[in-house]
């Protein structure tokens, strides 16, 4: 009897219906699921689950309903539901193989639902019975071990999540080459890095060439930065492991960084380099550069305000074709160079659920680049940096951590008492050795430390004595209040997550123009949003107290081309009501208050000691959500709940849209077409997140006319957004109603 796994559905482009049969797609599944495990060793196991995962469609129901529901028998049409299948596959695979139960039957019982949570596993595992219309018969495949040394407690759960990669990202390809062979081909013809290399290197020619004919190859900062690159260039040959590239702001570590990253990936045979980063604008920045040196269609940019029709050119007889190929990238990763998100790329580490799971076979044998590693956050370091370590010790990772601020990572370390602690990376190797002392070569900018507090007014005064200058504050309401007590004229710009990132990717540029003519006035007030990442210099720079860490990237935007012999940086602090640090920002404040006064704050020493301040004296917790007790303890796996609770971004804001710019043209596109992938990524540019209680204010204020899908709030009326300021917070709906 042949049993089907997919049939395609009547239309007009296809005469008759197509079928596919159980055995291949089992078979092709099983094929591309060893295919990616082999990158790690463990092919049989995948392949095993590949011919077991849909062993539950042999079910006579089953079968009756993909027939009727899909119109290939009408006799059946009656049958709108099938029996649950995956259960089916997982039985069989505790039942023939019961020394491997945890591999195999997590991955094949959640790769539609996603992981599961050890008691409901259980609950399917003991008291569910296989079917009696199922074929039993032992596959033949013998399994002895893992292909794995040793196995520490914490990477047995990123083992399981590996291997459901590899089945989900197999059984979705294999489904689409049947049902979308159209689509399944614009996944293939993509460059390797080996082919890519060259490109960077005719890049880096090309601006040195530039270099040469501005007369500026002899600057100290551009003697550094090629003193960089040749240091990267030389240490790439290095064993896989874990590195850190520790370059002062200016330094050119984001060049640098991929010089060591593309060398070192063909050395070991490695096949993509992917770039995390914290924050959407530096991706924004970190892209382009990447764009410039490989081209659009090598590089992968994925984050939430992401349009991928944005990147085409306009003029390209296949816009479509590159615009859906970035798309499909994105379910899995398969591109030679990946920028992404912290956010993205560890909640989908931590994740139970097959569509962000499904990328992270496409980790292994890669090399990552961590960069401003410092804003990784303290409590959750201890789960970042186990997923770390199993991926370079099980998977084939290479890591490299850098920043001009790098923490400790290495060893072990205490928290606030000796039962809190950070258990670290064995080695992190330093690219750049002692000797080179860049902190004091690339030093253009002098710290001075306020011994009073401020007001507001007070700050904004202090601006007003210079004509070009930067602020930089904690929070949305400081920067907001310091911008009004400016003089309202042409040389003031506000930057806050207050405007959508369209609205803050345009100011940053036209403050980055303005800053090109030396006798333009510019006064900036921000929130941290500009402190790392963005390309822009002032001759002085005002940072509300924080720790060492953000200050010195703050520094990072103070004289940063050397134009001046010292560029100077004040922290001060508010004496405004609600506006001294909270939360962590205390946290790190006091951390940095507790060091001596007379060292020298730019030293890769001080930065050691305010880390080992900040973890000792005011850490509470590295694992936040109790990853250790979660996930390490083999017969309590908690994946549902980790994936629902692992959140670098506490859930507890509401995304709005704002009526800016091209966003109402979006918005109506919506209402006339209904949702589309892209159409919500291009809308993701127009979005500002507000607290719940801001939400709630603003909820009168919202279209409310027909065809708006639910989750989507647009602030329609443009007097709730300032052109300057971004989203006014008060209610102006109800405002209008009162005083008419």
């Amino acid at each position: 009897m042949e049993y089907y796994a997919h049939i395609t559905p009547t239309s007009d482009n296809e005469k008759e219906q197509r079928v596919q049969s159980l055995e291949d797609h089992s078979t092709h599944v099983a094929e591309l699921a060893a295919q990616f495990a082999a990158e790690f060793g463990c092919g049989d196991i995948a392949r095993i689950m590949g011919l077991l995962h849909d062993k539950g469609k042999e079910q006579t129901e089953w079968q009756k309903y993909i027939q009727g529901v899909t119109g290939y028998n009408p006799k059946y049409a009656n049958i709108k539901s099938g029996p649950n299948h995956a259960y089916v596959g997982a039985l069989l695979a505790h039942k023939q193989y019961p020394a491997f139960t945890s591999f195999l039957a997590y991955p094949i019982m959640g790769h539609h639902a996603g992981l599961y949570n050890y008691y409901d596993y259980d609950e399917i595992i003991n008291r569910k019975a296989i079917p009696s219309d199922i074929n039993t018969e032992e596959l033949g495949i013998s399994l002895h071990n893992l292909n794995f040394k040793s196995i520490k407690p914490y990477e047995y759960n990123h083992i399981i999540r590996m291997f459901f990669s590899c089945l989900v990202d197999a059984d979705r390809l294999d489904t689409e080459a049947f049902t979308n062979p159209k689509q399944a081909v614009l996944r293939f013809g993509k460059k390797t890095l080996q082919e890519l290399a060259p490109l960077l290197d005719k890049y880096l020619a090309n601006k040195q060439n530039k270099i040469k004919e501005k007369q500026q190859e002899n600057t100290i900062v551009n003697l550094v930065r090629n003193q960089v690159q040749q240091e990267c260039r030389k240490k790439s040959i290095g064993e896989p492991g874990f590195y850190s590239l520790t370059v002062p702001t200016g330094g050119g570590k984001t060049l640098s960084s991929l010089v060591w990253a593309i060398n070192h990936a063909i050395h070991h045979g490695k096949k993509r380099i992917i770039i995390a980063i914290p924050y959407t604008s530096i991706i924004v920045q970190t892209a382009q550069v990447l764009r410039e040196a490989f081209g659009d269609e090598n590089v992968l940019e994925h984050h939430s305000n992401i349009s991928y029709e944005s990147l085409c050119d306009k003029e390209e007889k296949d816009e479509g074709k590159l615009t859906q190929q970035m798309k499909l990238a994105t379910e899995n990763w398969d591109y030679p160079i990946i920028v992404t998100t912290n956010v993205q790329l560890f909640e989908s580490m931590y994740s139970n659920k097959p569509t962000p799971c499904r990328k992270l076979h496409n980790l292994s044998n890669s090399v990552l680049i961590l960069d401003e590693v410092q804003t990784l956050p303290t409590d959750f370091l201890q789960p970042i940096v186990n997923a770390l370590k199993t991926y370079q010790r099980l998977f084939g990772m290479s890591v490299l951590f850098t920043t001009a601020s790098q923490p400790v990572l290495e060893g072990t370390h205490q928290g606030t008492t000796p039962r809190i602690m950070l258990d670290g990376i064995d080695k992190v190797t330093e690219i750049i050795p002692d000797g080179f002392d860049l902190h004091d070569k690339l030093r253009r900018v002098v710290l001075h430390f306020d011994e009073h507090q401020s007001s507001y007014d007070d700050i904004a005064k202090r601006m007003m004595k210079y004509n070009r200058v930067l602020c930089i504050v904690n929070s949305r309401r400081a920067a907001k209040e310091i911008f009004d007590c400016l003089p309202d004229d042409e040389y003031k710009y506000h930057l806050s997550r207050l405007m959508c990132p369209i609205h803050v990717r345009e100011t940053i540029t036209e403050i980055s123009e303005r800053l090109k003519n030396p006798q333009n006035k510019i006064r900036v007030v921000s929130t941290q949003l500009i402190e790392a990442g963005v390309d822009i210099d002032f001759p002085v720079v005002l940072r509300q107290e924080i720790g060492l860490d953000s200050i010195l990237q703050s520094a990072g935007r103070c004289n940063r081309e050397g134009a001046a012999v010292s560029g100077e940086v004040y922290v001060f602090s508010l004496n405004e009501k609600g506006d001294s640090p909270k939360g962590f920002m205390e946290k790190s404040n006091n951390a940095r208050k507790r060091l001596s006064k007379d060292q020298d704050w730019f030293s890769p020493d001080a930065m050691t000691a305010y880390f080992l301040k900040l973890y000792k004296g005011y850490t509470e917790t590295f694992d936040k959500v109790d990853i250790k007790k979660k996930l390490e303890c083999p017969c309590y796996y908690l994946f549902k709940t980790v994936g629902e609770k692992f959140k670098l971004i506490d859930d507890n804001t509401r995304s709005v849209i704002v009526n800016y710019g091209d966003a109402e043209m979006l918005v109506n596109q919506v209402k006339q077409k209904g949702v589309t992938y892209e159409l919500m990524n291009a809308l993701g540019k127009y979005t500002v997140n507000v607290s719940k209680s801001n939400f709630e204010l603003l909820k009168d204020a919202f279209d409310k006319g027909e065809r708006i899908p639910e989750g989507l709030f647009f602030l329609m009326n443009k007097g709730q957004y300032d052109n300057r300021t971004g989203l006014i917070l008060q209610n102006m709906y109800i405002e209008d109603v009162y005083t008419k």
